[in-house]
């Protein structure tokens, strides 16, 4: 197999094959695959008729998305394909990013074999909201968020443009340089930091859509985000200075509300295993948590 490294002229090919999915993962998303190409090494191939993606996680560590096109018939065959690259090229793992379904099949394929090793990918669990409790802040678990978004709305005098234009888009790359400093030299950070500029670089061909929250004449906060399906949205950035009260709760909302009040579902990704990340995705009280699954197997 010969794998390409993605970039953005591949986006109509990629995107053929994920559309006929409706997966609630914000992996399968080629945004999602866009931003992080670098940090993960984000490369495909496409082999009989199946687009097959492989990347690494943020320790180093290569494994294979779930394929993509395959038909049940000829799925064993490129799985034993991906066995043998891996053991090849020393991969740690067969497959991460997988969901429950796909999970089943193939372990339902190998499931007289011995050595199968399966792992829920906690840390890498999306949160799943709903759209009109999200946009609304709706409910007594929400209360706490309703009073800071009120806090803001009272406390400054502020603008919310979307970003499309070329000034916009300026001021959002100056603000995520600026916030980006205090990082202390973070990888991940960088690389993300990059994902942003090139994502707003070429927003109009992701078809991503953004908004910047202005105090002052300055950015305070900027998201960004896409329509994956007709029931499901992703939030793929969300950044903020914290020293505006109430900011995260406002551009969360506003957010929504402004562009994805028509879909069922938000999805704000993963927490990374990141104990303050967390406590601020749980706080949002997301409906579910859609699991994420590694499988490989134990000899090979």
């Amino acid at each position: 197999m010969i794998f390409k490294r993605l970039e953005i002229e591949d986006k109509n090919i990629i995107e053929k094959f994920i559309c006929p999915y409706k997966f609630l993962s914000c992996e399968y998303s080629f945004t999602t695959l866009y931003i992080w190409r670098k940090a993960c090494d984000v490369c495909f191939t496409i082999d009989k008729d199946t687009l097959i993606i492989k990347k690494k996680d943020f320790e180093g560590k290569y494994y294979f998305m779930q394929p993509l096109g395959y038909n049940k018939e000829n799925l064993k065959e490129i799985i034993d394909e991906l066995m043998l690259y891996k053991t090849e090229n020393n991969m740690e793992y067969l497959f991460k990013d997988l969901d429950e379904e796909f999970m089943e099949e193939i372990r339902d394929i190998y499931d007289d074999v011995v050595g199968i090793y399966i792992e829920e990918d906690r840390d890498n669990f999306d949160y799943l909201y709903e759209s009109e409790k999200l946009a609304r802040l709706s409910g007594k678990k929400l209360h706490g968020k309703r009073n800071h978004y009120n806090s803001f709305i009272k406390s400054y005098d502020y603008e919310v443009k979307d970003i499309k234009e070329v000034e916009v888009i300026k001021d959002v790359i100056i603000a995520a340089e600026k916030w980006n400093k205090g990082n202390n030299n973070d990888n991940i950070l960088n690389y993300e930091l990059q994902g942003i500029k090139d994502v707003l670089k070429n927003i109009n061909i992701v078809n991503t859509k953004g908004i910047a929250v202005y105090v002052d004449e300055r950015i305070v906060a900027f998201s960004l985000g896409e329509k994956l399906n007709d029931d499901l949205a992703v939030i793929h950035i969300e950044k903020a200075d914290v020293n505006y009260s109430g900011v995260y709760s406002f551009i969360n909302k506003t957010f929504v509300d402004r562009n994805f009040s028509d879909v069922k579902i938000i999805n704000r990704e993963q927490d990374l295993g990141i104990a303050g990340l967390r406590k601020s995705k749980l706080s949002y009280h997301p409906f579910k948590l859609e699991k994420k699954y590694i499988f490989s197997f134990e000899n090979v």
